[in-house]
């Protein structure tokens, strides 16, 4: 069953819960949660996204898990958060301004979690929420506290600059890094 417009227009001002634990091996964190994500409490919940086929392919998860699905993250010692809280239709609706707000509540997680990864998945949004403007895909120079930083690519349908293929190379190079 699809949304309405009415739907997600309401579901705006939804909070998309964090799927964390203390101590993960990776915390992924999106940008902020798609309209469809608010709706279905679900992360990266709009068809066409790419984080889950990645997540597999990759060899994160042993099968192709649904957004319904991402308690199970959390048993593979694996987790999902968001650098801003609110839903947007589209990621170039946040400020640079709630971006940067969001990496600090995002590094206040990261400390009081201590997960060995975080994973922002947007490099243009982690140029800006950690004041990195040269920051590139991989892994980064900088810590927080003990969590090792990896940026990947952004797995929005829109992000043309990278195939599911390659997408799933990226994700890859993280997975090798954590074993």
């Amino acid at each position: 069953m699809s949304p309405t417009r009415e739907e997600l227009e309401a579901a705006r001002d939804r909070l998309l819960p964090d799927v964390v634990a203390p101590g993960l091996t990776v915390l992924f964190s999106g940008i902020n949660p798609g309209l469809v994500s608010a709706w279905t409490g679900h992360h990266f919940a709009r068809p066409g996204n790419r984080f889950w086929p990645a997540l597999h392919r990759s060899g994160f998860t042993p099968r192709q898990l649904r957004p319904d699905e991402q308690q199970e993250l959390l048993g593979l010692g694996l987790g999902v958060t968001n650098v801003v809280a609110r839903a947007t239709a589209r990621a170039d609706e946040l400020s640079a301004e709630e971006l940067l707000a969001g990496g600090e509540v995002l590094g206040r997680k990261v400390l009081a979690l201590e997960p060995a990864w975080l994973a922002v998945v947007g490099v243009t949004a982690y140029r800006t929420a950690f004041a990195a403007p040269r920051a590139a895909v991989g892994p980064q120079g900088r810590r927080l506290g003990r969590t090792h930083v990896w940026v990947l690519p952004n797995p929005s349908g829109l992000n043309a600059h990278y195939t599911p293929g390659t997408l799933a190379e990226e994700f890859a190079r993280l997975r090798a890094a954590t074993t």
